[in-house]
Order: structure tokens, then C-alpha cells, then sequence
């Protein structure tokens, strides 16, 4: 009776935790982009294990950034973009908004035509032209014309395909001891590439997109409950959410990072190993992988590819959208109809089918992926300033504006990501 009790209990217990997770989860899976896979599965087939050390370096940098997002959006009522318009130069807004723009549709570029290639990984025969319209149809089908209650809940379900990474790393047998000597000690080699692919990693993990999507979802999440009266949205916060919003951003990033973890490490496992260090793409990757750690883990990459793309692609473009309504004013928001909010929806539509058509001007995924870290190395910086100084104001954020501990990491995280941002684009030339 006892133990039945504690099962209940136990069941119970997880039941509540699965029902906390929300916008922070999928914020932190739709991180682990078929884009930061290549990124990811470069460094572990360049360098080995090497670079591990990064997946736990930046878990509480991304982490404490998000919760201050998550936090803006909770407390004011508003998105990122719409409290930069407030407090700061209106034409500082217009420019980060403009690049995060660019930055972004090169990314869905690279996202759309990588899902393609992992399709074509497992359906040779299909056109990859029908596959990169069928991904991007469904997309936005799903983004526009479903509710957002079910399209928040498809999107945290859709978080479980980046199991696949984790599994494709246990099926390649990997060196464990090794494995975790460089999860513990950093190795920096200081060379042009390994540099390059630092600031890359830190740049894909640590995405403007991000910040804009984290703080709309949560206003949509209470726009969800019925809470649209902005006058007084401050008062209905209280520890108790800040609290559970909390347990939901450093579970999606915790989640996020150890998925970094292990494709690193598949990666380095097999691919490295084995003396394969160039991998351009995410299906280079996994198709590196079959001869090494069997149909097994290949299958598992391939599918991670699709269903990470189907996750990012979405947030990509709401990000967008979100940042440039605010911006100007429009109405916005996936809680609102297409005949409610045309602007919006117009921008996230547009957004994808300039993503389609990278892929068929000659600009191949891998610059795309460049033009993208470099667009994101100069604004993020940028952004990180705003977060900072808009979390930790009073005036703003009143009893839950940041901590001494928390501003600091956030100042610490705007210092590093100038630097990987100045070192990417000096490593290019």
C-alpha cells in the first residue's frame, strides 16, 4: 500500500513537471537546429572531444539570458522588440530587427534545405524542389491555421525527436573515459578554424532568435489563460510563476545542451575516430556515421534532421515576426487569426518562401550558415545589451528585476558574445 502510495506520489510529481514545461523546452530544442547540428557534428568531426567542455560552458549563460527574457515578457506584458521600442532609440531597434531579418532567413534557408537532404537520406529517390515546398507548406499550414494551444502543444511533443541524438551516441560506442576528461577540461588549441568554430558554436547557441521568441511565447502563454489585460499585468505575477517559468527555461536549455553534448560526442566517436574530419552538413553527418556506428544510429541522425527542422523552421520566422510587428505596432501574435493580424502571419510567410529560394540562387548551405553566424555575431551583442538593462531595471521589472549574480553572468555573456563576434568575422578574412 505504502509503495503504491509512492508510486501515485511519484507519477504525480511528473505529471506536474511535464505540465510546467512550456515555451522554455521548445525555445531550448528548436536551439538544436539542423543548422547548430552541422555546427555541432563539425566540431566533434574536426576536433574529437575535444570541444565537449562548450555544452556545459554555455548551459548557464543561454540559461540565465532565456530567464530574463522569459521574465520580460512575464512581468510587462510585452514582447522583446515592443520594450525596446519603449526604453530605447527607435532606430537602434530598426537595425538589430533588420539583421535578425536576414539572419534568420538565411537560417530557414539552410534549415529547409537541410531537412531536404535528410529526407533524401531515407527516400533517395524524392525531389528535393517537392520536398523543401511539402516542409515549408506543412510549416506554415500548421503556424497559421491551427490554434496556438494545439500548435504549443504539437511543438512541445516535437521536442522528444532530439532523443534520436542521444541515441545515436550510446549506439557508437564511445570511449567514456575520454569522453568525460574533456567534458571536465577545457582544450583550446587556438588555432584560426577551431576559433572560428567556437565562435560559431557559441553563436548558434546563444541566438538572437531566441531571445524574441522566448519573451512573445510567454506573453501568448497568458494571452492563452485569459490574461490580456496589460494594465494589470503586473500584478497578477507572483514567485510562484516566476518560479515555475524558471524551472521551464533551465529545463529546455538543460535539455538543449546535452543534446549538443552528445552529438559532439557521436561525432568524435566514430567520425573522428575514424579520420573523417569534413562534414559540411547535418546529412554529411549522418551519412558519415553509417559505416561506423551502424544503420541504427545513420537512421536516428537522419530523422533528428526533419524533426528539428520542423521545430525551427516555425520559430525562425515567428521570431521574426514577433520583432518586427512589435516594432512597428502591428497587431501580432499565434493566439490571433490570420484576418486579425495580416502583417504578422504576411511577415512569417515571407520569411519562409525567401528561405525556399536560397536554396535555388546558387548560394550554397554552408555560406548561407556563414552570412547567418555573422549576422548574429554583430546583433547579438547588441540585443544582449537591451535583455541586461531591461531585466535588471526596477522601473520596468519592479520586485522581479534581476539579481546582482544574475546581471553579472548577463554582462559576462554580452562580453563573450562581442568577442566570438569580432573574432568570427576577423577569422573570415
Amino acid at each position: 500500500m505504502a509503495d503504491e502510495i509512492k508510486e501515485e506520489s511519484t507519477l504525480q510529481k511528473m505529471e506536474d513537471y511535464w505540465n510546467t514545461l512550456g515555451p522554455g523546452l521548445t525555445t531550448g530544442a528548436s536551439d538544436d537546429d539542423p543548422s547548430g547540428i552541422a555546427t555541432y557534428s563539425q566540431a566533434g568531426a574536426r576536433y574529437g572531444f575535444q570541444l565537449l567542455w562548450l555544452s556545459w560552458f554555455t548551459f548557464p549563460l543561454m540559461a540565465v539570458v532565456q530567464e530574463m527574457c522569459a521574465r520580460i515578457g512575464i512581468v510587462t506584458g510585452h514582447g522583446l522588440a515592443a520594450n525596446i521600442r519603449r526604453r530605447f532609440p527607435k532606430w537602434a531597434l530598426y537595425l538589430v530587427t533588420s539583421l535578425l531579418f536576414v539572419a534568420n532567413t538565411f537560417n530557414i534557408g539552410a534549415n529547409l534545405g537541410a531537412m531536404a537532404k535528410g529526407a533524401q537520406l531515407i527516400v533517395p529517390g524524392a525531389s528535393f524542389v517537392l520536398l523543401i515546398g511539402g516542409f515549408a507548406l506543412v510549416s506554415l499550414l500548421l503556424q497559421i491555421f491551427t490554434t496556438y494551444a494545439s500548435y504549443a502543444k504539437y511543438l512541445k511533443y516535437l521536442a522528444f525527436v532530439l532523443l534520436a541524438y542521444v541515441l545515436s551516441a550510446l549506439a557508437s560506442r564511445l570511449d567514456w573515459g575520454e569522453v568525460l576528461y574533456h567534458l571536465v577540461v577545457p582544450t583550446i588549441t587556438f588555432s584560426r578554424d577551431q576559433i572560428f568554430l567556437i565562435c560559431a558554436i557559441l553563436g548558434t547557441t546563444i541566438s538572437p532568435y531566441l531571445f524574441f521568441w522566448q519573451t512573445s511565447q510567454e506573453v501568448e502563454e497568458q494571452n492563452l489563460q485569459g490574461n490580456e489585460d496589460e494594465s494589470k499585468w503586473r500584478q497578477k505575477v507572483s514567485p510562484a510563476i516566476i518560479k515555475s517559468v524558471r524551472t521551464d527555461v533551465w529545463s529546455g536549455m538543460f535539455f538543449s545542451n546535452v543534446v549538443m553534448f552528445f552529438i559532439i560526442a557521436a561525432c568524435a566517436g566514430t567520425l573522428y575516430a575514424n579520420g573523417i574530419t569534413t562534414i559540411v552538413t547535418a546529412a554529411d553527418a549522418a551519412l558519415a556515421l553509417r559505416p561506423f556506428a551502424g544503420n541504427g544510429a545513420f537512421w536516428l541522425f537522419a530523422i533528428g534532421i526533419i524533426g528539428t527542422g520542423m521545430l525551427s523552421i516555425p520559430v525562425l520566422a515567428g521570431s521574426t515576426s514577433y520583432a518586427i510587428s512589435e516594432s512597428f505596432g502591428w497587431k501580432h501574435g499565434l493566439y490571433r487569426k490570420l484576418k486579425e493580424a495580416h502583417a504578422f502571419y504576411g511577415v512569417i510567410i515571407v520569411s519562409v518562401i525567401l528561405g525556399i529560394l536560397l536554396n535555388f540562387i546558387g548560394i550554397d548551405p554552408i555560406k548561407a550558415l556563414i552570412y547567418s553566424a555573422i549576422a548574429n555575431g554583430i546583433i547579438a551583442p547588441i540585443i544582449l545589451v537591451f535583455i541586461v538593462k531591461l531585466s535588471s531595471s526596477t522601473e520596468t521589472m519592479g520586485q522581479y528585476a534581476n539579481s546582482k549574480s544574475r546581471m553579472w553572468i548577463g554582462w559576462i555573456t554580452v562580453g563573450l558574445m562581442s568577442l566570438a563576434g569580432v573574432a568570427a568575422i576577423i577569422s573570415l578574412f
